[in-house]
C-alpha cells in the first residue's frame, strides 16, 4: 500500500513539470497559464493530500484495549486453569509473565488512561505574599558522600549550604546550591542545632535523604572552566584546623598536578588531583590562604634559624655582593679523563667541564636568607599553574637537566647519550681560565676567557655554575647552553639541584631528570666495581659511607625539589637506565607536557 501512494506522488510530481514545461514552450500569457495550472488535474491531487494530511495530523492515536495488563493476567489465568497447557502456550505464559513484558504494559495502560501525574490539591485563595517557597529534595545516598558543606548563622541559629562540592551527588542533582536554607533532614528541624549534630543526622542516614530547604533567590551559576595547577607545598587537611570540612578535603604533595574547578570561594578552592580518579572534587585551601598559613608557619618556629637577621655591621653591601660571591667560589674537581673524539668525530661539550664537589659542598653550603624567609619561592607561590605545551617543530628543543646525587651516575648517564648520538645530543661548552693546551681549540674543548671577563659574567649572573680547581675558574654559561640548541640539538646539562631555579625560563623550558638511586642492596651490587671521585680527584672504591650519604643526600634534594621533576629515573643499571632515558627525553621533545603557563603567555604577549 505504502509503495502505491509512493508511485501515485511520484506520477502527480511528474505531470506538474511536464504541464510547466509546456506552458513555456508555448510562450502564452501568464494569466492563462494561471487558469490552465489551477484547472489541472494535479494540483487537485496535490490539495486532497494536503487535506487527508491535516487530518491525519488532527487525529489522535487511541489505544486498542486501556487495560492490557488486565487483559494479559486473565490470558495467565485460563492458561494454567487448562488441563494439558500447548508448548506453545507455556512460553506464551513465560513471556507475559517476565517482569519487562509486566513493565511494559504496565506503562502502556497508564499512557492509555492518561494517568500521568499525581491529582494535587488546590492552591488555596489566600497565600501570603511574603511567604518563602519550600523546595522538598530527595537524594539517594550512596557510599561516596553527599557532596556538601554546610554553616550555621550565629544569630539566628539557621543552618545553610555553604558549598555544593563539583561532581558530588548534591552537584549533579542540581537540587542544592550555596545558600540555600535547611529547615528538615528527614523530618528532623535542624535550625538552632549545631553544624557537628546536623552532619552526625546526615551520616546516620541511609538510602533516601529528604531535605526540606528554602531556596536561595540570589543563586549565582558558575560556569567556571578548569584551572590546572602544580603544586608547591605538602597539605593534609586533617593537620588544618581551619578547614570547614576535614573529609571533604584533599591532601597533596609538591609536585602534585591539581585540576581546579572552582575558585568562587576567597579561601577554599575545589580540585581534583591528576590522573584524576574521582568524579567529585574535594576541598584545598586558595593560594592566598595556603600562602598566608606558610608565612604564620615559618615565623611561629621557635627554634628557626633567621639567617636574614644580623647585625646591621655584619649585612654586606649590594655593592660587595658580587665580588664576595667570586670570593666564594666553590672548589672543584677536574674530569678529563676520556677521550672527547669518537670514530674522528669531537663531541663537543661531552667532558663533564668540571666536578662540583656535591658531597662536601652540600654539607658546608650554608642557605642564604632569601631561601628560609616566607618570601621564599614555594611559600610566594604554593600553586603554580601550568598548561600542557606540544613543542612546535620549528623551535628550539627544550634543555634536558639530569640532577642527582654525586655517584648515582648522573654524569654517566649524560656521557653516554652523548657518545651513542653525537649528531642528536651535545653538552655545553664551559668557561674556564686556565691558558690554552697545544691541540686545543678555541670553542672546541673550552671557551678561553681572561679573569676579568669571566668575573664580570659572574658579576652579571650569565653563569650556571661555576667554581674554581688549581687556581682557575671554571664554568657553564646561558650563552653556552644557548649555542647548542640554537643548532638544533638537545642540550643535555647535568648540573647541581639548586641551579634548577634559575634554569627553569622561558626561552630554555628544561626538562628536569631525577635520577634516583636503586634499593639499597641493588645499589651496592650494582656499584660493586665503580669506583667515586674524592676530593684529591683520586678514583677508589665505593665505600658503605658513601652509599648511605648517597641515599642521604638524594632524600633530600627529592624532597626539597621535587615539583619541578618533569620525570624520576631509577638507575638501576646504566645500560637499561640509558635506554629508559632516551625514551624520557623522546617524550619530553615530542610529547605534550606540562609547563608553567607563564612560558606560553609571555610568548603570546
Amino acid at each position: 500500500m505504502r509503495q502505491t501512494m509512493e508511485d501515485g506522488v511520484s506520477e502527480v510530481l511528474s505531470s506538474v513539470v511536464e504541464d510547466i514545461g509546456e506552458a513555456v514552450t508555448r510562450n502564452i500569457s501568464g494569466a492563462q497559464i494561471l487558469h490552465e495550472l489551477l484547472s489541472a488535474p494535479w494540483l487537485h491531487a496535490l490539495l486532497k493530500i494536503y487535506e487527508c494530511l491535516i487530518q491525519f495530523q488532527k487525529m489522535k492515536p487511541n489505544p486498542f484495549l486501556p487495560y492490557a495488563s488486565g487483559l494479559s493476567y486473565e490470558i495467565m489465568t485460563l492458561i494454567q486453569r487448562a488441563p494439558h497447557p500447548s508448548p506453545e502456550a507455556r512460553e506464551l505464559f513465560g513471556l507475559l509473565s517476565s517482569p519487562h513484558v509486566q513493565a511494559l504494559l504496565s506503562s502502556h495502560d497508564s499512557v492509555a488512561q492518561e494517568d500521568y501525574l499525581p491529582v494535587l490539591p488546590p492552591l488555596p485563595d489566600e497565600l501570603p505574599e511574603d511567604e518563602e517557597a519550600m523546595r522538598i529534595v530527595c537524594l539517594v545516598k550512596n557510599n561516596q558522600p553527599l557532596g556538601a558543606t554546610i554553616r550555621r548563622d550565629e544569630e539566628s541559629g539557621e543552618i545553610y549550604i555553604a558549598r555544593v562540592i563539583h561532581g558530588g551527588l548534591a552537584d549533579r542533582s542540581g537540587l542544592l546550591h550555596p545558600g540555600d536554607l535547611i529547615v528538615e533532614v528527614n523530618g528532623n528541624p535542624v535550625v538552632g542545632l549545631e553544624p557537628a549534630k546536623v552532619i552526625r543526622i546526615l551520616t546516620n542516614s541511609t538510602g533516601t535523604i529528604l531535605f526540606k530547604v528554602i531556596p536561595n533567590s540570589t543563586q549565582v551559576s558558575s560556569n567556571q572552566k578548569p584551572v590546572y595547577m602544580r603544586a608547591m607545598v605538602d597539605y593534609c587537611p586533617r593537620k588544618d584546623s581551619s578547614i570547614p570540612c576535614p573529609d571533604a578535603g584533599m591532601s597533596f604533595s609538591r609536585g602534585d598536578l591539581l585540576e581546579v574547578v572552582d575558585q568562587s570561594d576567597a579561601q577554599w578552592w575545589q580540585a581534583r588531583k591528576l590522573p584524576c580518579g574521582a568524579s567529585f572534587a574535594r576541598l584545598i585551601p586558595s593560594a592566598s590562604t595556603l600562602k598566608s598559613k606558610q608565612r604564620e608557619h615559618w615565623w611561629c618556629q621557635p627554634l628557626h634559624v633567621h639567617t636574614c637577621m644580623r647585625p646591621q655591621n655584619e649585612q654586606t653591601s649590594v655593592d660587595d655582593k658580587s665580588m664576595t660571591e667570586m670570593d666564594n667560589a666553590q672548589d672543584i674537581k677536574i674530569d678529563e679523563a676520556d677521550s672527547d673524539f669518537t670514530e674522528g668525530i669531537y663531541l663537543a661539550g661531552f667532558r663533564r667541564s668540571f666536578h662540583v664537589w656535591k658531597r662536601t659542598s652540600f654539607k658546608k653550603r650554608r642557605q642564604s636568607c632569601s631561601s628560609c624567609s616566607p618570601n621564599s619561592n614555594a611559600m610566594a607561590t604554593p600553586y603554580e599553574e601550568v598548561v600542557l605545551y606540544q613543542r612546535p617543530p620549528q623551535e628550539n628543543h627544550r634543555l634536558i637537566m639530569l640532577v642527582g646525587a654525586s655517584g648515582v651516575g648522573v654524569n654517566e648517564l649524560r656521557k653516554r647519550l652523548i657518545k651513542l648520538n653525537p649528531s642528536t645530543f651535545q653538552g655545553p661548552v664551559p668557561h674556564t681560565t686556565r691558558p690554552m693546551r697545544e691541540g686545543e681549540q678555541m670553542g672546541r674543548e673550552y671557551h678561553f676567557v681572561t679573569k676579568e671577563l669571566f668575573e664580570y659574567m659572574v658579576c652579571n649572573h650569565r653563569f650556571v655554575e661555576y667554581g674554581e680547581s688549581k687556581g682557575h675558574l671554571y664554568g657553564t654559561s646561558f650563552d653556552s647552553i644557548d649555542e647548542v640548541l640554537k643548532h638544533g640539538r638537545m642540550c643535555i646539562v647535568d648540573a647541581e639541584s639548586h641551579s634548577i631555579p634559575i634554569l627553569r625560563t622561558r626561552k630554555l623550558k628544561p626538562f628536569v631528570i631525577f635520577i634516583k638511586p636503586p634499593s639499597p642492596e641493588r645499589l651496592r651490587q650494582t656499584r660493586k666495581n665503580a669506583t667515586i671521585l674524592t676530593n684529591d680527584a683520586v678514583n677508589r672504591p665505593f665505600t658503605e659511607e658513601d652509599f648511605v650519604e648517597m641515599e642521604e643526600v638524594s632524600r633530600l634534594i627529592e624532597t626539597k625539589y621535587k615539583q619541578f621533576f618533569d620525570s624520576v629515573l631509577v638507575n638501576d643499571g646504566l645500560q637499561d637506565a640509558s635506554m629508559k632515558l632516551c625514551s624520557i627525553i623522546h617524550q619530553a621533545q615530542n610529547e605534550p607536557q606540562w609547563i608553567p603557563v607563564n612560558w606560553i603567555l609571555s610568548e603570546e604577549q
